[in-house]
């Protein structure tokens, strides 16, 4: 059964991972005005850039509260710092990874150890803190669905 708050949380994630995509989309069409004809290598490019946003929008919809969504804005802000340094602009730091040494019961190998590599941040996580993570991931995900699928109706008419 799904509480009254859980569905209000569930519309507010959603309409702030909207806004956000939507705006992430008009910036980079903005940023490029011409649709000419693509390339494979231009396509390619664009989806990767329209993924990063889509991944970008739903961690920044969730907030700094789950530790996937700060694995993600720490992955891609790591990234965009790289991309930065890489175009002579200065860098705006670096971030040190944390390492963690863990060891595993052998039930917990296979099926917890490829999770672990699914759910970003799940690496440094406990087997109960995992799936915990893992249910919020998969609700966020579903709800990024939605909105594309919506975005995606609205525009093909």
């Amino acid at each position: 059964m799904i509480s009254k708050g859980a569905t209000r949380n569930s519309n507010s994630r959603r309409v702030k991972f909207a806004r956000r995509f939507v705006s992430a989309l008009l910036h980079m069409r903005n940023r490029n005005p011409r649709p000419g004809s693509l390339s494979i290598e231009g396509v390619r490019t664009k989806s990767q850039r329209i993924k990063i946003a889509a991944y970008l929008s739903m961690a920044h919809a969730v907030g700094s509260r789950r530790a996937w969504s700060r694995a993600v804005l720490s992955k891609l802000g790591s990234r965009a710092r790289r991309h930065m340094s890489r175009m002579g602009r200065s860098s705006l730091g670096s971030l040190k990874k944390k390492r963690v040494i863990r060891s595993y019961s052998p039930g917990e190998l296979g099926q917890a150890k490829k999770l672990r590599q699914l759910v970003p941040g799940g690496k440094t996580m406990d087997i109960c803190s995992l799936l915990e993570e893992t249910a919020h991931y998969i609700t966020c995900l579903a709800t990024q669905v939605k909105v594309m699928q919506t975005l995606a109706d609205n525009f093909s008419k």
